[in-house]
């Protein structure tokens, strides 16, 4: 390339701090972005259709669940990895990075860190390979970001217990064999469980007509008196602590992650700046555009420490609930703005899916409200600086 060749996105040489393996992880899930999900990602965006088939592929990379022991089919790999799998993956498209988040962070974390050792040796190496799909139901039709209220019940009846209720918002709903689901016992307090897909009265009715994460699974999660045997109750939790904790692992995700959308904007429009030209120059050489490219990779490079301070953070067993809100409160906001901020560079040819922008854009407004929205993250954060819960 000449030497108006794109500027590297790691402007603080983060990656100097990873330690040999984190650099091949990066490299190997960067190549796999690059040959099967970009080539196909606008195409099945369009269709809005999930690319069920690269499942497979991103087992086999280690993809999911990479912190999870060896013993259970996972890589036994830190927290920087995970991060750096899910940063690479989110380049591609936040649909794949949701996939894969929700199977590791809400399926198998659960799974691995709250149930027995049956159903860790039943799950975890299924999950690890893509064998099986998982998906994680909390949310509810009338409670979103108040979990505590949630109406559906399980009810013993002495040799099985009896789920009644619904949640919806769900990804991999109608292609998960099974789901990890949180309901209140008659003692109102909150178990989680696993329920098999084929119960009967279990259905997941897919949600149509997303203009996000269109490439992605989204529905519903219905019970009608369903079966969960006693085996199936996730032993080692109880309360609201237990999805909370699943939640952080996938928020932590998720800060990662919405570096790689907003690296995948800022590449494709400096790009665009130096090979499009006006006014006898390319478009770069003004100083409007250049403050747009200079903002959004000073947002990237601030975004990229947060991330690793948090990971060693969690590395070292340090890490608290209100630090994962605040990077992914902040990380996923930065690229949301750095998607509309670049797609004002390329003007009308934004708005295509020549480029990415768009996608992210639309992806990064369903991925600031979920996990968490933008103002509860706020609210939590303002939480820990007042030591008064404002959402309550």
């Amino acid at each position: 390339m000449s030497t108006n060749q794109l500027k590297h996105t790691d402007h603080y040489l983060v990656e100097d701090l990873f330690t040999a393996e984190q650099k091949m992880i990066r490299e190997t899930m960067g190549e796999w972005v690059n040959k099967s999900v970009k080539p196909i990602i606008e195409d099945y965006c369009e269709k809005s259709e999930f690319p069920i088939h690269l499942v497979k592929e991103l087992g086999e990379l280690g993809g999911f669940g990479p912190f999870i022991p060896e013993k259970y089919g996972g890589a036994g790999l830190d927290y920087i990895s995970y991060g750096i799998i899910m940063q690479e993956l989110e380049r591609g498209d936040s649909g794949i990075r949701s996939m894969a988040s929700v199977q590791s962070s809400l399926v198998m974390y659960p799974i691995n860190s709250f149930g027995s050792e049956v159903q860790k040796m039943k799950y975890l190496p299924k999950l690890a390979t893509g064998e099986i799909i998982g998906c994680f139901g909390l949310t509810e039709p009338d409670y979103g970001s108040d979990p505590g209220g949630m109406i559906t019940r399980i009810k013993d009846t002495g040799d099985y217990y009896l789920l009644n209720g619904a949640k919806m918002w769900i990804t991999n709903s109608s292609i998960a064999d099974i789901a990890i689901v949180w309901a209140k016992d008659a003692n109102d307090e909150v178990k989680g469980m696993i329920v098999e897909k084929g119960s009967e009265g279990f259905s997941a009715p897919e949600t149509h007509g997303k203009w996000s994460l269109r490439a992605s699974v989204t529905g519903e999660l219905v019970f009608d008196n369903v079966k969960v045997p006693k085996e199936n109750i996730l032993p080692n939790i109880s309360g609201l602590k237990g999805p909370l904790k699943c939640l952080s692992s996938a928020r932590y995700g998720i800060a990662w992650g919405a570096i790689g959308a907003a690296i995948d904007c800022y590449e494709a429009a400096v790009k665009y700046s130096l090979e499009r030209k006006q006014f006898g120059k390319p478009i770069g050489a003004f100083q409007l555009q250049q403050k747009k490219l200079a903002d959004a990779l000073t947002e990237i490079t601030k975004a990229q420490l947060l991330v690793l301070r948090l990971g060693q953070l969690c590395d070292e067993g340090k890490v608290t609930a209100a630090q994962i809100s605040m990077a992914k409160r902040n990380n996923v906001e930065i690229a949301l703005t750095i998607a509309r901020e670049t797609r004002q560079i390329l003007g009308a040819m934004g708005i295509t899916n020549d480029y990415p922008m768009m996608r992210h854009m639309m992806n990064l407004e369903s991925v600031i409200t979920y996990e968490g929205t933008h103002d509860i993250h706020t609210l939590i954060t303002g939480h820990e600086i007042t030591g008064i819960p404002s959402f309550r």
